[in-house]
């Protein structure tokens, strides 16, 4: 088996997609127990502190997931300088790293300022094409 030939922002792509499923990971561990499973809604809503900010970071790494791969795809489409969307796509999964962390930590308003930067990134991504 072969790795596809995907461009850096698509291989981005694929993080982000990671991305909500780590934050989650992060909320459950030393928590989670095999019978939460059965309703894992009901253990998240039970959730307080760092945990719950965790989900939420979750919830929010899903919501801002289709526009970044929105973006990506329709740079792609519109002739994007490779390296130029590559740095973009890359500054935008770093930032919603940082962003994640910052959630998880409880630091609103430097969080909602990565949030921002991340956005206006992905603009960038949208706006990158010739």
């Amino acid at each position: 088996m072969s790795l596809p030939s995907l461009t850096l922002a698509y291989w981005c792509v694929l993080v982000a997609v990671a991305l909500p499923y780590a934050a989650a990971y992060i909320a459950k561990i030393g928590s989670f127990r095999r019978r939460d499973n059965e309703t894992p809604r009901e253990w998240a809503a039970r959730q307080s502190g760092w945990r719950a900010r965790a989900m939420g970071a979750q919830s929010n790494s899903f919501e801002g997931l289709a526009f970044f791969i929105g973006a990506v795809i329709i740079a792609h489409q519109l002739g994007a300088a490779q390296a130029w969307l590559d740095v973009l796509a890359v500054a935008y999964v770093l930032l919603r790293i940082v962003y994640i962390a910052l959630y998880i930590k409880g630091l609103g308003s430097a969080r909602s300022a990565v949030w921002a930067l991340a956005f206006l990134v992905n603009m960038a991504i949208v706006f990158a094409g010739r």
